[in-house]
């Protein structure tokens, strides 16, 4: 008599470009706007009611646009896991974490200062950026000292929240596309609360990668210093 060993099916692993293509082709619209808004500003374009506060202060702006741009293209990148595990990943980490703070300090300094007009603002929505940005910014001061001390799981949930919160406009577009397309334009209240919306759908999927990260073994443990930072 004889046996046939019966081989275990082999688990197919997901392209690990996947999760970073699709998060770049979620910033693609915020980023693209922003270079739209950036050439408006070298060209001399119309100045109108709805762009009047970047005419009139345009350090913030253009901070938020390249920061923002430059937090979100790489940030994403990081996401792969080839380039966690090389020298690549430290680096461009210590481009990433910078250009987040220039982000969400310049979105806090905009809230505060700019004149919103109607169009782009709702109530209570000044208040959520406020908090959010806020939040962003503590995330990545919480995320460097914690690789400081080379604490990396901690690190990379922190990073991941930070990352959330500053996709926040990519997903606010797609909330906001069906509702635009079925309903019109939405009333005031209701466009804080699409606004909101694109930040909570972000930061609850955040938490939940977090979580299944908390219950994959590490492969090994080794200690970590802030040369070996890393965003994951």
């Amino acid at each position: 008599m004889t046996t046939t060993a019966v081989r275990p099916p082999v688990a197919r692993r997901r392209p690990e470009w996947l999760v970073p293509a699709g998060l770049i082709a979620l910033s693609l619209v915020p980023i693209v706007a922003g270079s739209s808004r950036l050439a408006q500003l070298t060209t001399g374009a119309t100045v109108t009611a709805e762009n009047a506060r970047f005419f009139d202060s345009p350090i913030p702006v253009v901070a938020h646009i390249v920061g923002s741009s430059v937090f979100l293209v790489l940030g994403a990148l990081q996401f792969a896991p080839s380039l966690r595990r090389r020298r690549w990943h430290r680096l461009a980490g210590r481009i990433v974490a910078p250009a987040g703070l220039v982000s969400a300090l310049s979105a806090l300094w905009m809230t505060v200062f700019y004149d919103m007009p109607a169009s782009v603002t709702g109530p209570g929505l000044a208040a959520v950026r406020l908090v959010l940005g806020t939040a962003m910014a503590a995330a990545l001061v919480a995320a460097f000292v914690a690789i400081r001390r080379g604490d990396v799981r901690t690190h990379s949930a922190w990073m991941t929240r930070a990352y959330a919160i500053g996709l926040g406009a990519g997903t606010q577009v797609v909330v906001f596309l069906p509702y635009t397309l079925l309903a019109g334009t939405p009333a005031p209240l209701t466009h804080t609360l699409l606004m909101t919306a694109g930040w909570v759908i972000n930061l609850v999927v955040a938490e939940v990668v977090i979580r299944r990260r908390a219950r994959t073994p590490r492969r090994r443990s080794t200690p970590m210093t802030a040369t070996g930072a890393r965003l994951s």
